[in-house]
């Protein structure tokens, strides 16, 4: 190995996390390596941002190359969510919101969108390593050290005084120490792919995500991301067992012929690249910190696509766990469990009412109830444009009771 490299932060993975974290540290004048496994631009799911999203953007410094480039590389602006189901079309538009914040955002090509935002990072100052894997993590008196392979396979030693995994379904650190539990969701898959969507209905919104419940099974659900170049991400998520041993895209061909409205929605749609699938993404740790390191997004938990809360919930680690790192640095006591694990956790479990709700239908039922009272749209809208951390919402602060007794006027 070559002589020892020393950092003030290590982060692993270049992701939206990854960037915002490091931006986030070099601003306050950090030397910050970023390691990172693959080459960018890279493909990624996790496409249609929530408007909280804006705010930790903003906050970074990120918001602006975000607005000057979405035109360019097919971004789509995104105000809201459509569902559909059996029939019955409802939307939800996100700037009628309880909470106060961004009500609009963007659809995105999460290839252009990561290398946007670390492009825009390594101009900041941030220092970024593609195709180097971290393969050793050790805790020493001052930090940690961490053994890296580089593209030639070559091994060197990186030493930080702290670690951020924000390395996404690659989980690093969770594998390195052990630190992986199995989700409390039943085991699902998600195939997908984009199209040229080809769409002539002149109805559709391409301002929003659409989310179809399978005519058949309540537990099945598709995804449809328009983009504004005439493209869209479009895929399937359902229990293992419900699919076979299909290509992938003649399976997630198969399942959109399934649903009348998507088969005619769709009817002139063109394959643009291999479906893929990812299985059993759903996972959860023991820990988010430890005495060197922090675990940020997925590299945590990921709970669903369904609301598409990934991204939100890795800014929102990124955003929390920044400043608390930064006084870590300048020698301050930092109890990450009251100021970054427990509040990370809260808007989590949040997002997992809804989520959980959503597969045993109880909100579905609430978002297609015929006869909605605006002020409780308003706080569902707030949680599924993002911001599932305003406690003053009573949908966020009593997340079960709250949906409970809504699922039972709705069902009554």
């Amino acid at each position: 190995m070559n002589n020892l490299e020393q950092y003030d932060v290590v982060v692993i993975g270049a992701g939206p996390s990854g960037a915002l974290a490091s931006s986030l540290l070099v601003q306050k004048g950090w030397r910050v390596l970023v390691l990172e496994q693959q080459a960018f631009p890279r493909f990624s799911i996790g496409e249609s941002l929530l408007p909280q999203c804006m705010a930790y953007l903003e906050d970074a410094g990120l918001i602006d190359t975000l607005h000057d480039n979405a035109a360019a590389l097919g971004f789509q602006f995104k105000d809201g969510a459509a569902f559909h189901r059996a029939g019955q079309n409802t939307t939800i538009n996100f700037t009628e919101k309880f909470t106060k914040g961004p009500g609009t955002t963007y659809q995105v090509k999460r290839a252009d969108f990561d290398k946007l935002l670390a492009d825009k990072a390594q101009g900041q100052g941030v220092e970024i390593r593609y195709k180097h894997t971290v393969v050793d993590y050790c805790d020493e008196p001052n930090g940690a050290s961490l053994v890296v392979h580089n593209e030639q396979q070559q091994a060197y030693r990186v030493n930080a005084r702290f670690v951020l995994d924000a390395s996404g379904f690659g989980r690093v650190l969770p594998k390195l120490l052990d630190l992986e539990l199995p989700s409390n969701f039943p085991v699902r898959s998600a195939y997908f792919s984009h199209f040229k969507d080809n769409i002539s209905d002149t109805s559709f919104d391409r301002n929003k995500i659409l989310i179809t419940v399978h005519p058949q099974y309540s537990d099945v659900w598709y995804w449809l991301i328009p983009f504004s170049d005439g493209t869209a991400s479009i895929g399937v998520v359902a229990q293992s067992e419900r699919f076979n041993d299909d290509e992938s895209s003649d399976l997630l061909n198969q399942f959109i012929e399934q649903d009348p409205y998507l088969k005619t929605l769709l009817a002139q749609r063109e394959l643009l690249t291999p479906a893929k699938n990812i299985k059993g993404y759903s996972a959860n740790v023991s820990k988010l910190y430890g005495k060197h390191f922090a675990l940020l997004g997925n590299a945590g938990e990921f709970l669903d696509p369904v609301f598409s809360s990934g991204v939100t919930i890795a800014l929102k680690s990124a955003n929390l766990i920044a400043p608390l790192v930064d006084r870590y640095l300048k020698n301050e006591v930092v109890d990450f469990d009251a100021h970054y694990a427990q509040p990370l956790q809260a808007g989590v479990d949040c997002f997992r009412t809804f989520v959980t709700g959503w597969y045993d239908t109880r909100f579905q039922d609430v978002i297609f109830y015929s006869e909605q009272n605006t002020q409780v749209r308003e706080m569902i809208s707030a949680i599924l444009a993002g911001y599932a951390w305003d406690t003053n919402n009573p949908f966020v602060a009593q997340s079960e009771r709250r949906l409970n007794v809504l699922a039972q006027l709705c069902q009554n």
